[in-house]
């Protein structure tokens, strides 16, 4: 069958592209791992949905989302941080106090997990790595400024 007589919506199914995969190790909070777990179940339900809609195209968008999240579900290696940590790590909640004395609570988190609205901030990030390895009264640059580690906390 010639190429002329198949739709339109058919073809961009074929020239759908992978989900690009980081290069680095995928770091989880235990959070991050269920966040990835749930994304998986979604994705199953709204491929039985494009199934019986016979949607073509939902359905290799869906595909091509769900190869992802196996892959980083498969990839995944959970990281506990210390009951009490002593220096910024993965996992670890960094609070912050500014020269103009507001704070800014940020965790250290793994890349499929970060929000930075919501104050989660990837490990391989620049900021997540300014962060990494601060203690208690570390002063950093920071954020646009200079700012001192208050408080680490798991």
């Amino acid at each position: 069958m010639s190429r002329a007589f198949v739709k339109e919506s058919d073809q961009e199914v074929d020239r759908l592209p992978e989900r690009v995969v980081s290069p680095h190790a995928n770091l989880v909070t235990a959070s991050g791992l269920r966040r990835i777990e749930t994304q998986i179940q979604e994705l199953e339900v709204e491929r039985s949905t494009a199934r019986a809609a016979d949607d073509r195209a939902m359905l290799a968008r869906i595909e091509r989302d769900l190869r992802y999240w196996m892959q980083r579900r498969g990839s995944a290696r959970v990281i506990e941080p210390a009951a009490e940590p002593d220096v910024a790590r993965f996992g670890v909640r960094v609070t912050l106090r500014f020269e103009d004395g507001t704070q800014r609570a940020l965790r250290i988190v793994g890349e499929d997990e970060a929000d930075p609205a919501r104050g989660l901030v990837s490990w391989v990030a620049p900021i997540g790595g300014a962060l990494t390895g601060a203690s208690v009264g570390d002063e950093l640059e920071i954020l646009g400024g200079r700012a001192t580690v208050v408080a680490l906390e798991r």
